[in-house]
């Protein structure tokens, strides 16, 4: 069985300039997540999808190939995770190359771990689901949110005012680290989400959205403390 790990890096951040590259405890940050698709023996190809020759040249040093260039259509703000994946298959597929399975890996998600990938690869094969990937749970019911009106606090869901928060259905997020999708019918859905979707479960301390350099901070605080309890 054939898989490809897609790495997609532009170099175009804007919340944190250079972000994919940036330092991370130590090494650049899309180091952690080639590592991870290295270390998981999965792949066929660990590849980095980028517009941005120093990104390029960074990946590589890393062990991961970049064997073209993103194209400028997908590298600006409005290219979504499915168009450059659609491209990355594209273009392996003009090459002569197909893959029956593909993991798209945030570049600046270095709570990714080969053990995660293994796991999901596992549940997405056993399973015959379209795809799988991290998610974490809500710390707070959505049922319960806020939001202001004019300046005034209103509830999303005023029928759940008066609600017990354990009487109430859990709710999960995308953890933003990776996904594991068979091919054909990402092909066919245009999405990684269909019906026929799994997930892992993973906790609090194991991601970290990583908007502005707070996020930064409190991800690297994270890691180390996740590294101390090995």
């Amino acid at each position: 069985m054939s898989n490809l790990a897609i790495i997609p890096a532009r170099g175009g951040s804007k919340r944190i300039p250079r972000k994919n590259i940036k330092d991370f405890l130590g090494k650049p940050i899309i180091a952690y997540s080639i590592e991870a698709a290295l270390k998981s023996d999965l792949f066929d190809e660990v590849m980095v999808s980028t517009d941005d020759k120093e990104i390029a040249e960074i990946a590589i040093k890393y062990g991961a190939k970049v064997p073209f260039l993103r194209s400028g259509k997908n590298a600006d703000d409005y290219a979504t995770t499915v168009d450059v994946l659609i491209e990355v298959i594209e273009k392996y597929k003009a090459q002569g190359r197909t893959f029956e399975n593909i993991a798209c890996l945030y570049p600046s998600a270095p709570f990714t771990t080969s053990k995660k990938l293994k796991e999901a690869y596992t549940i997405l094969i056993s399973k015959r689901l379209d795809a799988v990937f991290p998610v974490m749970p809500f710390s707070f019911p959505i049922q319960r949110s806020l939001k202001m009106n004019e300046g005034k606090l209103e509830y999303f869901y005023p029928e759940f005012e008066n609600s017990r928060s354990q009487d109430l259905e859990k709710a999960y997020h995308d953890a933003g680290q990776f996904y594991f999708i068979n091919t054909s019918n990402l092909l066919i859905n245009k999405s990684i989400l269909s019906k026929n979707t799994g997930a892992i479960l993973i906790t609090e301390l194991e991601a970290q959205d990583i908007d502005n350099e707070t996020d930064w901070k409190i991800a690297e605080i994270k890691y180390e403390l996740l590294q101390s309890t090995k």
